[in-house]
């Protein structure tokens, strides 16, 4: 399991001025199936890098921002996380060598912004809200959302990798064929859903996409309805894992329709997983996790395997919870 996994010590958040304690907790059944009410407001994110992203959200909150500021604050940290080889301009690049970045951002009334397959932007999340809110367009990708962040007054980093992202670039060139192959490569997008005390609800998403993959390719992440769905009517969803195979199902999209017809968000999630298992093959090398938050402010969690984690943050806390699977260890 890779260093970012494990979990984060509480002194790398910081003193919280929102949230007055920050733990880690394993998933009881009894917490992804409740039918209760939920404390709001709510934020969830993927994996432990959660942990800093939604302390960055909820602080966001705290100084007066809404729901959509939070959570592109949130994932902003984890974009700017120098140990983090999934997300930002230090992740891991493509077979070529190059990093290229992928986001989405999106709000209960619908309107959303997404950019893919862009170079030398050190806060893409950022570049798709500018397309969400300047722009006629859902999407904008390569040298056309370069050059729209140029226009809109965003720097151009240097184009090289990080010093840890090049050491591992150079292993992998060592032994590399040209094909995915799962489970070893990177994949761990950061993907945030939030509600608000009034009951909006905003997403995000972003991540520099599966490591070592063929230059060009795009995965669920920037894709509205597959990384990322939100509803305020009924809630809102978002993923991480083998891109591939969420696209193939409309993952978040899919269980946000699922809650609209009276499932549970952890029902929601159990049954997405089970779909995208039924429409791909060699499931053991596939990972997949789903996050969901209905308007209620319960949530759920599920994956395909073992090991995905969530971070969940109220006015209670900030906690790391390992997710239910469809497969046992």
């Amino acid at each position: 399991m890779s260093q970012r996994r494990k979990f984060i010590k509480q002194s790398l958040i910081g003193t919280a001025l929102f949230i007055p304690s920050i733990s880690t907790a394993c998933a009881a059944d009894e917490k992804q199936n409740s039918s209760e009410l939920g404390e709001m407001p709510l934020i969830l994110s993927t994996w432990n890098h959660g942990l800093p992203a939604n302390q960055a959200a909820m602080d966001s909150l705290t100084a007066g921002g809404t729901i959509l500021d939070a959570v592109e604050a949130g994932v902003r940290d984890t974009e700017l996380d120098m140990d983090n080889l999934s997300v930002g301009l230090q992740g891991l690049p493509d077979r070529e060598g190059i990093t290229t970045l992928d986001a989405s951002i999106m709000t209960g009334d619908g309107n959303c912004g997404s950019v893919a397959f862009v170079r030398q932007i050190k806060h893409p999340i950022t570049l798709a809200r500018r397309v969400m809110e300047k722009t006629p367009h859902v999407m904008l990708a390569g040298e056309g959302a370069r050059q729209f962040a140029i226009a809109e007054g965003f720097p151009l980093e240097k184009e090289e990798l990080s010093p840890k992202a090049a050491i591992e670039y150079e292993k992998w060139k060592k032994t590399s064929q040209y094909k995915p192959i799962i489970n070893i490569e990177n994949h761990d997008t950061i993907g945030m859903i939030g509600i608000d005390a009034k009951g909006n609800m905003a997403g995000s998403c972003t991540t520099s996409g599966l490591a070592y993959k063929m230059h060009g390719r795009v995965g669920d992440s920037p894709i509205i309805g597959a990384g990322l769905y939100v509803d305020n009517e009924v809630g809102a969803a978002t993923a991480t894992g083998l891109g591939e195979t969420i696209i193939k199902i409309c993952g978040s999209f899919l269980i946000v329709e699922l809650m609209r017809q009276g499932r549970t968000p952890q029902e929601a999630c159990e049954e997405a997983v089970r779909r995208l298992i039924s429409k791909n093959k060699n499931i053991n090398d596939i990972q997949a996790g789903f996050l969901a938050i209905n308007k209620e402010g319960v949530t759920g969690a599920f994956a395909v395997h073992p090991g995905f984690n969530f971070a969940k943050a109220t006015q209670s806390g900030n906690v790391l919870i390992d997710s239910n699977s469809h497969f046992k260890p």
